[in-house]
């Protein structure tokens, strides 16, 4: 961050009614850094504290409909912050065109003046005197980015609210900004869940939304592939680009237009399409050879079938790009296509069907985004795809050099947009160590090749993804894409929990580090992180086993890491005051089902162990009162298997709460099954034991381990 000038403190004193009353200064005004914006604006200095208290705070803008709305959707997140907002309040945040006489004098007044960069979404933020202070922009963009920053500059609530007023400019370093958002393998967000979403990306300055469709957009010419309920429909399309647009989003639709389609393959009518019956890529040049009656999508093959569903997206969603996929193509060449492939090459094959798409899709006036697989593979030919398509890197891990994957695309004139992850995708909670070292070095990268814009994604592979898990990454691509350069990890860190929750007591800040140390500890053990499959293995299995050698090290450690989450998120709740309770929900879900696997993996431990030492004393009849307590330790009412089932049980419950908040039904009875499958395998064996100990007490004599359900010991 730039500083403009040296620092400054003010202390202000604000007219209530017909009275001068003096409003309490507070004890330390902070300087920029530790405002804690999210994003980071360009430049900043000369922090003022402006006393609010009870007086309240007033926002005025033009009569302009973006700005009235910019206006009162700040006005709005006043009074729920706690603090009054109205037209007679006596301290006022104005939002002002920069061509009006007010912007004009206080710019000349501050000697500022817009910088060229900043006029499509850029912003002045400057204090007015006893008035409180205002935004200046060009546009109605800028107007409203500067209105979300206004949000995170009131603290307090009552008469304890302050309103800490910088002088600041600031302005994007890309200019489009986003996340891809999965909705085809699991999760469909409702209506009620996308609009929060839309809000809370607004109010990171994040101007994209691009939700991904496989087989959950239900097209009209093509309903079969849209399973009830679990697609997203046109009218409900159109009813979230119209609120997005509110809030200065446009809608980016993907549609997979070549590979990831087994979700329509599937269907006869369209398996004939694909490179192998009822796989997963659509094939170049596929036509249809069958006769059905009433045939609607895919009469002429494959470039049909996409330009209908090209055609209806157009139709709803009316920004100027559109995504056409094409990742990860793995089945080209393996049937329909092989010949082909053999005499004229993957590469050329793949990207001879991305250029008839291109041309085929010409008549929407879209520009084509695709993924950028091809730069890997055969980077020679990228040159001859049209120059107008926007091709769009992607890479998840944290790497230290992403510019090979950028470069083949920039060097031949192409629009490029880098693709970094969230890192929630099988994990059962966002590894975001992993996330925020590939979002970082990945966007930097981008921004010094000349790339304009960022896609973050989320992918929800395993079906299990709950979206406000994913806010802590989210939000750092939404400062790595608007800040300039190489954003700090550090830095963002210790200010999302404000960011995000308004929690000024840093401890939810310290929650998620807890979380990040659970991944970081887990890597040390040899088990990448916090996978999701840890969560459902049985740790008597074979596999199970395995996991628990290279857990038992650490699962102690783990386990506190993941209890002082909980705990500190309990404890920033009873502070009050904070913002976006379903992502704390979501954050206690996480921290829960990684203290369970800890639990489950002890617990095994403790059955086998006591197990072992019951075996050794049941000759030895002066020690059976003890054998029998060993056994009902290993099984009965408040029993290590029953431990496990409850666990199990317990946390199905908050699993559905969490999906139902933020998803339609579709899906969900799919992972509620693997919670009862589990839960009905601890039934189970609690049920089995009861015999076992009815054994012991009938015969003095137990059965050998395996006959008994539990794996040998692990070797000392």
């Amino acid at each position: 961050m730039k500083r403009l000038f040296p620092a400054r403190l003010t202390l202000f004193f604000l007219c209530a009614g017909s009275g001068a009353v003096a409003q309490q200064q507070p004890a330390a005004t902070p300087g920029c850094a530790d405002l804690h914006l999210v994003p980071a604006p360009r430049e900043c200095s000369a922090v003022e504290s402006i006393a609010i208290g009870e007086s309240g705070l007033r926002v005025s803008s033009g009569k302009d409909a973006e700005d009235e709305f910019a206006a009162k959707d700040l006005e709005d997140s006043i009074a729920a912050d706690g603090v009054a907002a109205g037209k007679n309040k006596s301290t006022a945040i104005s939002l002002l065109r920069a061509d009006t006489a007010a912007a004009k004098a206080l710019l000349e007044r501050n000697h500022l003046q817009p910088d060229p960069a900043m006029h499509d979404e850029g912003y002045v933020l400057v204090p007015n005197g006893q008035h409180g202070a205002a935004v200046i922009a060009e546009s109605a963009a800028g107007i409203f980015y500067g209105a979300q920053t206004v949000k995170q500059l009131i603290h307090g609530s009552g008469s304890d609210a302050v309103l800490y007023a910088p002088t600041l400019r600031d302005w994007p370093a890309m200019p489009h900004r986003g996340i891809s958002d999965d909705w085809s393998r699991g999760p469909l967000p409702n209506m009620d869940f996308l609009k929060r979403e839309i809000r809370t990306l607004a109010a990171c300055k994040l101007n994209i939304f691009s939700p991904y469709f496989e087989a959950t957009f239900a097209y009209p010419s093509s309903p079969v592939a849209a399973f009830p309920g679990g697609a997203m429909t046109p009218d409900e399309g159109r009813e979230l680009v119209t609120y997005a647009a509110q809030y200065h989003i446009t809608i980016l639709p993907e549609q997979e237009a070549f590979g990831h389609l087994h979700h329509v393959l599937k269907y006869e009518q369209f398996s004939v399409l694909g490179e192998n019956p009822r796989g997963q890529v659509l094939a170049p040049g596929a036509a249809d050879d069958w006769s059905s009656p009433g045939k609607v999508a895919g009469e002429s093959g494959s470039l049909s079938l996409i330009a209908s569903w090209f055609s209806e997206l157009a139709q709803v969603f009316p920004g100027p790009w559109v995504h056409i996929g094409a990742d990860e193509t793995s089945e080209l060449g393996l049937g329909r296509t092989r010949d082909e492939v053999q005499k004229r090459g993957l590469g050329a094959v793949y990207l001879d069907f991305l250029t008839q798409i291109h041309n085929t899709l010409a008549p929407n006036h879209k520009q084509l985004l695709f993924w950028g697989d091809i730069a890997e593979n055969s980077p020679e030919l990228v040159g001859t795809l049209p120059k107008d398509m926007i091709a769009v890197p992607w890479e998840y891990d944290a790497k230290p050099d992403f510019k090979p994957l950028i470069e083949p695309f920039a060097k031949v004139g192409l629009e490029t947009w880098v693709a970094p992850g969230v890192n929630n995708w099988n994990r059962i909670y966002p590894n975001n160590n992993e996330a925020l070292g590939n979002i970082r070095a990945f966007v930097r990268d981008g921004q010094a090749l000349g790339s304009r814009g960022m896609l973050n994604t989320v992918w929800n592979d395993d079906g299990e993804g709950i979206f406000d898990e994913n806010w802590f990454g989210v939000l750092f691509g939404a400062a790595a894409s608007w800040q300039q350069g190489e954003s700090s990890e550090d830095a963002f860190a210790s200010s999302f929990g404000w960011a995000l929750h308004r929690d000024a007591t840093g401890r939810i800040d310290q929650a998620q580090q807890e979380l990040r140390n659970i991944h970081a500890l887990l890597k040390t053990a040899g088990l990448e992180d916090a996978q999701d499959r840890y969560f459902w293995v049985d740790p008597f299995s074979a596999e199970g086993q395995l996991v628990a050698n290279k857990l038992r090290p650490v699962v102690s450690e783990m386990r506190l890491h993941a209890e002082r989450a909980i705990t500190l998120v309990d404890q920033a709740r009873a502070a009050g005051g904070l913002q976006n309770p379903e992502a704390l929900d979501a954050l206690e879900l996480g921290a829960r089902r990684i203290d369970f696997v800890g639990l489950k993996f002890e617990a095994a431990d403790d059955c086998v162990n006591l197990y072992n030492q019951a075996l050794a004393l049941q000759n030895d009849p002066a020690r059976r009162h003890e054998v029998g307590e060993k056994l009902y330790t290993i099984g009965s009412n408040n029993g290590r298997l029953e431990d496990i089932r409850d666990g199990y049980a317990l946390l199905r419950g908050l699993y559905q709460q969490a999906w139902l908040r933020d998803n339609r039904p579709y899906w969900l009875q799919i992972d509620m099954s693997r919670y009862d499958r589990a839960t009905e395998l601890w039934i189970g064996r609690s049920h089995e034991w009861s015999r076992v100990i009815e054994q012991w007490y009938e015969t003095h004599n137990l059965p050998g381990a395996a006959d008994a359900g539990l794996p040998a010991p692990a070797a000392p």
